[in-house]
């Protein structure tokens, strides 16, 4: 999943970036309310992290901003700030935050509400993930074939929870890139195509024929996680 952190302490900032990466999660920065909008205007977020004093665009207004473009319905906003007091605790939740954490947090308490977040906005109520004889946690980031662990990358573990979150639908490349990697990601690259190879081999290393099952190419338009296995029910959490 991709986040976006809108927060002009530098400090907090590179920290917050530091530990949702090493979480798996694809992240890109602001430190002000204007480049903040400039970022969520032009990419897709599954998460934005919003502090309110900011330079340039407050982070109420930017909030505001966000909920009024019909491109951004769907984004999660959590605003991070140290104010406390009812009044602006209702006012962050009226201008179309989602959730709301007071400074200063404990980083796990974050990852969970972003967990939450995610849950909310896909209908799914738990953190595991099940199908066929496939089990995926993304708060353990372990996905089990049966009772074997699978080795997956950082990236090849977002592709395969973004998929598995969207059973049965077409998924571009573009898509795929945009939620799984940051800004930096070149889009003329193939690096979709290789990390989907490379997870379709680790699926087909405990059933030859799981990787194209699983995954199908829809050619021309993406990637489709399959519905259902042969056979099998449809996936559940």
């Amino acid at each position: 999943m991709r986040i976006l952190i809108v927060e002009d302490e530098e400090d907090l900032s590179r920290a917050l970036a530091k530990g949702l990466k090493r979480e798996g999660y694809a992240v890109d920065c602001a430190l002000d309310g204007l480049t903040g909008w400039e970022l969520a205007d032009t990419n897709e977020y599954d998460v934005i992290l919003l502090d309110i004093n900011l330079p340039e665009l407050d982070g109420i207004s930017l909030c505001q901003r966000i909920r009024r473009s019909s491109h951004h319905h769907d984004v999660c906003i959590l605003m991070l700030t140290a104010r406390s007091h009812p009044d602006e605790v209702e006012e962050g939740l009226d201008s179309g935050a989602d959730d709301y954490l007071r400074k200063p947090f404990v980083f796990n308490e974050l990852l969970a509400r972003i967990r939450a977040l995610l849950r909310r906005r896909s209908s799914v109520k738990s953190t595991v993930l099940r199908f066929d004889r496939l089990t995926l946690d993304s708060k353990t980031k372990e996905v089990w074939f049966e009772n074997e662990l699978l080795p997956l990358t950082k990236k090849e573990f977002g592709l395969l929870e973004y998929l598995m979150l969207h059973p049965g639908e077409v998924i571009s490349s573009e898509r795929l890139l945009e939620h799984v990697w940051d800004i930096h990601a070149d889009p003329f690259s193939s690096t979709v195509r290789v990390h989907i190879n490379s997870l379709r081999k680790k699926l087909s290393l405990h059933d030859p024929a799981a990787g194209e099952t699983y995954i199908q190419t829809v050619q021309g338009h993406g990637y489709r996680w399959a519905p259902r296995a042969a056979g099998e029910k449809e996936a559940t959490t």
